[in-house]
């Protein structure tokens, strides 16, 4: 499935190329380790993020005089497409999609100079402290509180469902610092060092067997105040414009794509091409997702006229997910009851034993598990309704 759209030629020869520099320049051991599935570790990430820096493309969307590029809206989306279409590791994207941003827009000039360059470079890992075991979609009733003490802040507090937290150098962290305040106006925005005495990360096993996302505790950890960024209790403010970008970014096309390639794959194997039913849910899926690509060029048609996205993040949001889940469901239904053993350690690349079944990729039922998560992060798909309500209709 190509792009819902006939490309003009210097763009098709763009994305042409970006196909060739993939097929040149990705390490076959990487390679190999995505398409069968298998765990990556933080290296192979990091490994295929400094290859596109020194290319040019990890962050094209930043401002030119911090390190992006002046790539049109249509070519960041190809560029962004045609690597999430290929056996590639993915962006992590608390860096370079998330707090970057942010830091761009609201930071100091010192903190501009201090991290960009090394999230440009991913010689950082970032993760992201926003959710609480009591405040996840109701992310303004977090509790995580930050005291001024002469030029620091003391923060206490718990942050849960942190994603790579174990290997990270720094958090950005939202914290209440005005516990009087109204819920949203009594929230900062602070940079935290993970090698700070006090914060202690403790690993939580998901269903599928993985171990990506950690308890954050913070006891007593100091925080200078010139790691806030912008204004004391303003935070909530930066983090809107944060999940934004986090939204616009869920849709992932070039990765459900991909997806669809292997669903039909799967289903040409078991014969349940010749099922109508099941062949007329894999046509509505890919309905699904091509209607979903003409939004997001609309959305990108937009932002090259210089305007805001407002609802149509969350749009994004709700719809991109939904195919992502409705294509790991098909994958598991494709396989029928060999996607039932479900055996995390065929995943790691020290397994030595026989494929769950031959001919068959053991990474769908884990897959499967992994991605009911993509309807809750970023603000739960229930959310994302509401806030389209109140932009779109004023409820």
């Amino acid at each position: 499935m190509e792009l819902g759209l006939k490309l003009p030629p210097e763009d098709e020869a763009f994305r042409q190329e970006v196909r060739a520099f993939v097929a040149a320049n990705l390490p076959d051991d990487i390679r190999r380790r995505v398409e069968e599935g298998k765990t990556l570790g933080k290296g192979d990430h990091v490994t295929w993020q400094k290859i596109l820096y020194r290319q040019g493309w990890i962050a094209p969307h930043w401002p030119v005089e911090h390190g992006g590029s002046d790539m049109s809206p249509l070519r960041r989306f190809i560029l962004q497409e045609e690597l999430a279409a290929q056996p590639t590791p993915r962006i992590i994207p608390f860096g370079l999609h998330m707090v970057a941003p942010v830091i761009i827009a609201f930071g100091s000039d010192a903190q501009k100079e201090t991290y960009l360059p090394r999230i440009l470079a991913s010689d950082d890992w970032w993760c992201q402290g926003y959710s609480e075991p009591g405040s996840g979609s109701d992310l303004a009733s977090l509790k995580t509180r930050a005291v001024r003490d002469g030029d620091h802040y003391v923060v206490n507090g718990q942050k849960t469902w942190t994603t790579w937290a174990q290997h990270a150098d720094m958090m950005f962290c939202l914290v209440r610092t005005d516990p009087e305040a109204k819920q949203q106006e009594g929230i900062s925005f602070l940079l935290i060092d993970m090698t700070s005495p006090g914060v202690e990360v403790r690993p939580i096993t998901t269903i599928d067997g993985g171990q990506e996302i950690n308890e954050v505790f913070l006891t007593d950890v100091r925080v200078p105040l010139e790691n806030r960024v912008g204004e004391e209790n303003k935070g909530w403010t930066y983090a809107k414009f944060l999940l934004a970008h986090e939204r616009t970014n869920v849709a992932e096309v070039g990765r459900s794509r991909r997806w669809l390639r292997e669903l039909e794959k799967l289903a040409r194997e078991e014969n349940m091409l010749d099922d109508p039913v099941f062949r007329q849910k894999i046509i509505e899926t890919e309905i699904e997702l091509a209607a979903l690509e003409s939004m997001v060029l609309r959305v990108l048609a937009d932002q090259s006229q210089g305007r805001q996205v407002g609802p149509e993040a969350s749009l994004l949001k709700i719809k991109g997910t939904e195919i992502q889940q409705a294509l790991t469901e098909l994958m598991v239904e494709a396989l029928g009851p060999y996607a039932l053993p479900h055996t995390p350690e065929a995943l790691d690349d020290r397994w030595n034993e026989e494929p769950l079944r031959p001919g068959h990729p053991a990474h769908v039922t884990p897959l499967y598990f992994n991605w009911r998560k993509a309807s809750i992060y970023g603000g739960s798909n229930e959310i994302q309704k509401n806030i389209i309500a109140k932009a779109v209709f004023g409820f």
